[in-house]
Formats: structure tokens, C-alpha cells, sequence
């Protein structure tokens, strides 16, 4: 009797004709191993060989293709096609006609994807090193499924709590006996095995049979219920309350968790509120100050880097909510993709980028208003563009060379789904995170010293009255609030994390992302131009041009000629202000934002022209 066959190590090139053999055996074993020629399996390559149990070794051949109905007629026990290296393509129909296999084990092969048909019998699944599978097919395919062991750590949240369909059968019969299970579940063993007051079917039963003893003639045996196919599974009555669970491996990690991009259903509808308004909020600003008539000062130019690094903020959680909105309730298909290609690395590069040049502006727009009211009499000390433009070149370099750093190796924006480079492996990655959090802090710390300073210049007894001076405080606090709520959480939890003590999941820190880390790219277009005069000066002027709002637009040309004459009559009596007066009257221009007249006054050389945006809003 034929017990197995081998055909190994040849130079064929064509698929042989195995249909002329054919064994009695119960469990046939054909290996096929090191055929490097062969590229496909035929249609009927293995009809007729056995009538019972067939277990199929095919490794470690040339195999390219499997064609439609390649296993008809066949009872597979197991089917073994690890290390075929070039095997990309399992047909759909591959298995049908055929019964199994319980056992498949594709391992290091570059498959895209299983067979749609044919699943169903597969209780243990092998795909190891399998990194072209980067997508299963429905879940209701793997009905019988014990054991996976796959690639992918996202797969196996797919198999998460997923019943096998024998397993979905009995508890729908013994739905109200499976609360005796968890009764008896929370009992001693000894106290279920022994207790001759129970009622429950099988410990009746074990008191007259025993567990290695004919209990399949027991009338309460489920074997009088269900036939043998049914109990496959089930070693004894005892395991209906202890029924084999489903494994997989690898198992997620605290990386990736099982779940969508964004976690909670909360961020998933905020998360679009949040990055339209810094979307629509940001491009409005540009818009207006790239269309504005007037020239181009610093404090413009500035604002202009200001926005459109928070434009990009914006453009990074709107690319992170439309991903999240196409593969909600799927994401364990999708995961792979999305970390591994070019979606999630654009993503992660947007949004350091952006968070660092919005950084690096806002540090540089505090630190030329602190300048500014400083050394107002000093004209020869004042920003002049040519000054800002190499200045913004600097922190423009140093943002793209910070966002590309993890493209290049140092950390990796592959790590988690929301494409923050959270790879802190080794000491460079670790040291690159440090830099960023560091740099944020000493930012922060900068801006607040700038602002604590402002407030002492304009600080003038005899110039403000009380209700400006708490009016001018309440800005800074605004402005110091806003950067202390986005910088302080992330920059707290992340370098806890860089020192590899993390303090939040990354479930929850999801909620940070939402929350706290945009918070400057959404307050930023308001606090440093929707609300000021200046601002809303120009947007009218905009609108006019475009046939809306011509009302508002001419009362704002009247109001600045009113104020532009204003200033040439009173000019020649003005006296030299002091530098405290000097600093007031930059701050006041927040209540009249129009350019300082350009006429020959006697007070011209004292008093600097005052710019279209003074202080951006800031106070």
C-alpha cells in the first residue's frame, strides 16, 4: 500500500500528472519540495489520488500561480505551501471542489490575498513572514477557526472575540444553560465534581459515568443531541462550559491596541470641528493679508508663516479624520497600509513640520513686539524685512530637517496610527524626541518672558488708565493660556514616554491629539488677526472688491482718513514722548490699527510709524 509520495529537488518545468496515482491509505502524505521550475499548479492537479485524508507538502518551489479548482475532488487534512517565495496568487475557486483543508500554512510566501472560498473547514492558520498579506478576507470565512499565527499584530484584532461556528450553535440551543456554566464556573472543582445535590446534566451524569468510561451512553450525553461532526471539539460534557478558544499571535501592543485610528466615537465628530476651523480660519488669514493693498511689514510677513504653518496643522487632522472615517470598524484590514505607505509618512511630516515653524513664529513674533516697544526710540535698531525674511529662512530649514528626520531612520512615523514619531528603540530616536520637547519648553519659556516684560514697558500711571491696564493683562493671559494648554499636557505625557515611563496609553493620549495639540493652530488666526481692527479692516476692503459688504469697507476708509487728518494737525505740537508713552502708543493702535501718517511733522523723527498689525492681536 501506497502510504506517500515524493517528488523533490528536480529540473521539471512543467506541473506532473498525478491523476495515474491513487492510495488506499487513510492519511496520504504527497511532498513536492524544491521544484524550482515549476510556477503553477493546474486545475485537477490532485484529483483521484486518495479517497480519505490527504495532507498536500508543497514548499519550497517556484510556484507563481494557483489556478481555479486546483484541489477538486480532494479531502485535504493539510495543505502546506510555506517558503514558495514567488507564490503571489491564490485563485478564489482554488479549493472549491475540494473538502478542507483543517490545516494551511502559507508562511513566507508573497500572497495579497486569501481565497475568498474554501475557509471554512481551517482551524489552525499559518502565515508567518507572510508581509504581502496585509489584508484578510471576512471574518465569516474562518467559521472553524482554533489557532491563527500571522504576520501582523492588527490581523489578530480581526479574530478578537470571534466564535467558531460550532461554538455559535450550541450556546444558541443552551442559551439559558450556559448561566448555569457561570455559576458553576465561579464553584470549587472539587465542590462541581462532588456535590451529590447538583442538578446540572453533567454532574449527574458523572456520578454514574465516568470521565474515561463508555459517557457517550449516558442518556444526558449531548452525543444523543448533536452527531459526531457537531461535537468535534468537545473532549467531554465538562468542556460545553470551557469551549476552546480561538488564539492568535502576535498579539497587538500597547502601540497599537485594537481599535480605530481616533478610539472614541467623541474625538471622531470633533476632530472635524477642529480642523475645518483651522483650516477655514488660517486661509482666511492669508487670503486677506496676500490680497491686502498695503505693504508687506514684519509683522504681516510673520503672520503670514504663522498661518500657513497652522494651515498644515489643519491639513494633518483632516488626513487623519478621513482616514479614520473610511476604515472605522476596520481598521485591522487597513492598518498595514496606512503605517507602512506613504499616507501615513505625509501625514506625520505635516504635522511636525507644522508644529515646530508655528513654534519657531510664535517665538519670533514675541520676541519682535518685545523689540519693537523696547527700542521704540530707536529707529535705527527697528526689524526691517530684510532682517525677518533670513530669520523665518532659518526656522523654515530647521522645521523640514526636524519633519524628515523619521523618513530617514531617526524615530518612525509607522509606529502608531496617528503618525507621531513615537519610536523612541534607540538612543537617537530617543535623543531626536528629547530635542523637540526640549526646544518646545524653552520656546514657551521665552514667550512668556517676552510677554511679562511687554506688560512692564507699558505700565504708565499717568497714560492708562486702569481699565486698559487689566484690558492689556487679560490678552497676555489669553496668549500665555492658549500656549501653556497646548504645549504643557503633550510636552508632560511625551517626555515621560521618551524616558520610557509612559504615564498614558496611547488610546488616551488620542484625546490630547484632539484636544489640546491643535489648540494653538485653531486659537492663533484670532488671537493674532481675526480680532483685530487691522484685520477686519482689511477683510471688508477684500469684500468690497468683490461687490459684498461695500458699506462696512467705506466706513472704514472714512474712519482712517478721520484718524490719518487727526494725527497731521495735532503733530506739530507734539511734544517727544517718553519710551513708556511710546509702548502705550503701539498698544492703542489695537483700538486704531491704521498707518501713522507719512508727512513732513515736527514730531516724525521721534515718533516711529506704527505698523499695519501692531502686536499681531497679542494684547
Amino acid at each position: 500500500m501506497l502510504f506517500s509520495r515524493s517528488i523533490c529537488n528536480t529540473g521539471i518545468r512543467q506541473f506532473p500528472d498525478l491523476t495515474q496515482i491513487f492510495s488506499m491509505e487513510a492519511h496520504f502524505i504527497l511532498e513536492l519540495c524544491d521544484n524550482l521550475r515549476m510556477t503553477i499548479i493546474p486545475q485537477n492537479a490532485f484529483q483521484g489520488m486518495n479517497n480519505e485524508s490527504l495532507t498536500l507538502k508543497l514548499y519550497k518551489n517556484g510556484f507563481e500561480d494557483i489556478h481555479s479548482h486546483a484541489f477538486n475532488g480532494t479531502k485535504l487534512n493539510e495543505l502546506i505551501l510555506k517558503d514558495n517565495k514567488n507564490l503571489r496568487r491564490i485563485h478564489n475557486d482554488a479549493l472549491r471542489g475540494a473538502t478542507g483543508p483543517d490545516v494551511l500554512d502559507i508562511s513566507s510566501t508573497a500572497l495579497e490575498s486569501l481565497p475568498s472560498y474554501g475557509l471554512e473547514a481551517i482551524q489552525v492558520l499559518n502565515a508567518t513572514s507572510s508581509y504581502s498579506l496585509k489584508r484578510l478576507p471576512p471574518l465569516d470565512k474562518f467559521s472553524s477557526l482554533l489557532e491563527a499565527v500571522l504576520t501582523y499584530p492588527s490581523h489578530c484584532c480581526a479574530f478578537r472575540n470571534l466564535r467558531t461556528e460550532r461554538q455559535n450553535l450550541l450556546f444558541s440551543i443552551f442559551d439559558n444553560f450556559s448561566k448555569e456554566c457561570e455559576s458553576t464556573m465561579r464553584r470549587p472543582t472539587n465542590e462541581m465534581l462532588d456535590d451529590s445535590n447538583s442538578t446540572l446534566l453533567w454532574s449527574a451524569e458523572r456520578k454514574t459515568h465516568s470521565f474515561g468510561t463508555d459517557y457517550e451512553s449516558s442518556p444526558y450525553s449531548y452525543s444523543t443531541i448533536f452527531d459526531d461532526s457537531e461535537m468535534a471539539g468537545f473532549d467531554f460534557e465538562y468542556d460545553f462550559c470551557q469551549p476552546k478558544v480561538l488564539t492568535c499571535t502576535p498579539e497587538p501592543d500597547a502601540f497599537n491596541p485594537c481599535e480605530d485610528i481616533l478610539g472614541y466615537s467623541f474625538l471622531r465628530v470633533l476632530i472635524w470641528f477642529i480642523n475645518i476651523l483651522a483650516i477655514a480660519g488660517n486661509f482666511t488669514v492669508l487670503l486677506v493679508l496676500l490680497t491686502s493693498h498695503y505693504k508687506l511689514t514684519v509683522p504681516r510677513f510673520l503672520m503670514c508663516n504663522l498661518s500657513f504653518a497652522d494651515f498644515c496643522m489643519g491639513l494633518y487632522l483632516l488626513l487623519i479624520a478621513s482616514v479614520d472615517a473610511q476604515t472605522s470598524g476596520q481598521y485591522y484590514n487597513h492598518a498595514i497600509d496606512w503605517q507602512t505607505g506613504g499616507g501615513c509618512s505625509t501625514a506625520g511630516f505635516f504635522t511636525v513640520f507644522a508644529s515646530e515653524l508655528s513654534v519657531y513664529t510664535l517665538t519670533v513674533i514675541t520676541l519682535e513686539r518685545w523689540h519693537t516697544i523696547t527700542y521704540a526710540m530707536q529707529l535705527d535698531r527697528k526689524l526691517r524685512l530684510r532682517h525677518a525674511v533670513p530669520i523665518m529662512l532659518g526656522g523654515w530649514l530647521f522645521s523640514i530637517g526636524i519633519a524628515l528626520l523619521p523618513l530617514f531612520g531617526v524615530s518612525s512615523y509607522m509606529k502608531v496610527s496617528i503618525c507621531l514619531p513615537m519610536d523612541i528603540e534607540t538612543g537617537l530616536s530617543q535623543a531626536y524626541i528629547l530635542l523637540i520637547l526640549v526646544l518646545n519648553v524653552v520656546a514657551f519659556v521665552v514667550i512668556c518672558a517676552c510677554y511679562i516684560k511687554i506688560y512692564i514697558a507699558v505700565q504708565n500711571p499717568e497714560l492708562v488708565a486702569a481699565n486698559k491696564d487689566t484690558k492689556v493683562a487679560k490678552r497676555m493671559a489669553i496668549l500665555i493660556f492658549t500656549d501653556f494648554t497646548c504645549m504643557a499636557p503633550i510636552s508632560f505625557f511625551a517626555i515621560s514616554a521618551a524616558f520610557k515611563v509612559p504615564l498614558i496609553t496611547v488610546t488616551n493620549s488620542k484625546i490630547l491629539l484632539v484636544l489640546f495639540y491643535p489648540v494653538n493652530s485653531c486659537a492663533n488666526p484670532f488671537l493674532y488677526a481675526i480680532f483685530t481692527k487691522a484685520f477686519r479692516r482689511d477683510f471688508f476692503l477684500l469684500m468690497s472688491k468683490l461687490g459684498c459688504c461695500k458699506s462696512r469697507a467705506e466706513l472704514y476708509r472714512m474712519n482712517y482718513f478721520s484718524a490719518y487728518n487727526s494725527n497731521c494737525k495735532n503733530g506739530g505740537a507734539a511734544t517727544a514722548p517718553t519710551k513708556a508713552s511710546q509702548a502705550f502708543l503701539l498698544l492703542s493702535a489695537l483700538e486704531k490699527p491704521y498707518p501713522a501718517p507719512r508727512d513732513k511733522t515736527s514730531h516724525k523723527e521721534n515718533l516711529p510709524r506704527v505698523p499695519s498689525y501692531p502686536l499681531q492681536g497679542q494684547l
